[in-house]
């Protein structure tokens, strides 16, 4: 653990089958609050099924899911999960698209939209409330989607491949921008990427996921202190990092 504050999010013990064939065994893995955890394994290894199990979205066969140490465990909407594409509505305003998670935990619209646009100028959104998802580059797309998993949020977040669809310029672009988000948020993140850069560059621990069924078989801290410039990532310690993890997943 980083002692970065208390712990938020935990998986204890979750074990996952289908059809008699085990996908998950035995996982557990914790957040502490404001603290970044990559998932990192290959395709197949059950990145998605455990977080589908941490988001509610279905039930473990074995294992408890806790958030700020209640139980959780098979009840969706507790903790936020932005999938892999950002799944704005393209009928709704890009500020309405925001304000939906307020709206459905039973706040007003007026003022769930209220409360949405004052966090615009803070995401880099100012300017965009009146438009459609369809209007925004990619990048605004994610930092659309980013803030609806923040209003959405209670504290802990879920994000699948967050910046897999864009390209290289942008996306090094929003790492920085993510990095100094996340440090003014102050919340428990958990994202899964295949990008061993992404994972060194914007996690304080990467855990590795590996094995059929899927298990956690190791964790690497990442020591240099959030967030990480261009230095840091043309740096040889950088570099170790990367050379560490290849070998974790035997790559």
């Amino acid at each position: 653990m980083t002692g970065r504050g208390p712990l938020l999010l935990q998986a204890e013990g979750i074990s996952k089958a289908y059809g008699g064939q085990a996908v998950l065994e035995d996982v557990s893995l914790s957040l502490e609050q404001g603290e970044l955890v990559c998932l990192l394994g290959v395709s197949g290894v059950g990145k998605t099924t455990l977080f589908n199990i941490l988001s509610g979205l279905e039930p473990p066969d074995r294992g408890r899911v806790l958030l700020k140490g209640r139980d959780v465990t098979g009840a969706p909407g507790q903790i936020r999960y932005m999938l892999q594409k950002d799944l704005l509505l393209p009928h709704k305003k890009v500020l309405d698209n925001a304000a939906l998670p307020l709206v459905l935990q039973g706040m007003g619209k007026r003022e769930a939209r209220a409360e949405a646009a004052a966090h615009f100028p803070r995401f880099g959104l100012e300017g965009t409330e009146d438009l459609y998802p369809a209007q925004l580059s990619g990048g605004m797309r994610q930092r659309a989607a980013l803030l609806r998993t923040f209003l959405g949020s209670r504290g802990a977040a879920l994000l699948d491949e967050p910046f897999s669809a864009l390209d290289a310029l942008t996306k090094r672009e929003l790492h920085q921008w993510y990095l100094d988000m996340m440090d003014q948020l102050d919340m428990a993140v958990l994202f899964i990427t295949h990008d061993i850069d992404e994972a060194v560059l914007l996690s304080d621990r990467v855990c590795i996921l590996s094995g059929r069924p899927g298990r956690i078989t190791a964790e690497v801290a990442i020591q240099p202190p959030r967030p990480r410039g261009l230095d840091f990532a043309v740096s040889g310690e950088f570099l170790a990092y990367k050379k560490r993890l290849l070998s974790l997943l035997g790559t």
